[in-house]
């Protein structure tokens, strides 16, 4: 993961990182194609059940295997953008994960789908009533980073970050390079003792 955000801020010149409170809800590593939905408050009347996740429905009823659901939930820290039936119908349409700018619910039962997750927080509160969708496969800002249909999202421990889909070969080729450097770097600190030594040789920290 480190090495996929250093090599976009390398290649790219600027961040591919999504904000640090961007994590994982229900643990686990993928990479995929982004899907992306907007959702945006709304009065009660337009933020029926039917309207009120129209999109983040469509992108993940039409998702192909391997595909990742970016869903913006704009100012929705206190509202769920996706929960367990949501979370249901992405894990039979074999979607690697979905990372939601905004709450998640339902987490025991995404836990229990083997879904990964990642979010910026955990609450019980429905959508609906209270948000309606606007758009799907649109550009989206997502935690800080601008997100297109297509792009790259790669997620683990570390956080997620969006590779541009345009330049995802060659920030694969530089984030294998800084890799190796790396592993060569580590029999050094451990024989020296010696940190600044590695990072005089290598240029890296």
């Amino acid at each position: 993961m480190a090495s996929v955000s250093d090599a976009v801020d390398t290649v790219v010149g600027k961040r591919g990182f999504m904000s640090y409170d961007m994590r994982p809800i229900v643990e686990g590593r993928f990479a995929g194609r982004a899907l992306t939905a907007l959702v945006k408050p709304a009065p009660p009347e337009r933020a029926t059940p039917q309207l009120a996740v129209k999109h983040s429905v469509e992108i993940i009823d039409s998702a192909e295997p391997g595909e990742v659901g970016v869903i913006v939930v704009e100012d929705g820290l206190n509202t769920a953008g996706i929960g367990g039936l949501m979370g249901t119908a992405a894990r039979a349409r074999g979607m690697a994960g979905v990372v939601v700018d905004g709450g998640v619910r339902d987490v025991e039962e995404l836990r229990a789908l083997g879904l990964p997750v990642f979010g910026r927080s955990v609450t019980p509160a429905t959508a609906v009533g209270r948000y309606a969708s606007v758009a799907k496969n649109i550009p989206v800002q997502c935690a800080g980073v601008t997100v297109r249909p297509g792009d790259i999202i790669v997620a683990g421990e570390d956080g997620v970050v969006r590779v541009p889909k345009e330049r995802a070969e060659e920030v694969l080729k530089k984030a294998r390079e800084i890799e190796v450097r790396e592993s060569k770097m580590v029999p050094l600190i451990k024989k020296f003792k010696s940190l600044q030594k590695a990072i005089q040789l290598f240029d890296r920290i």
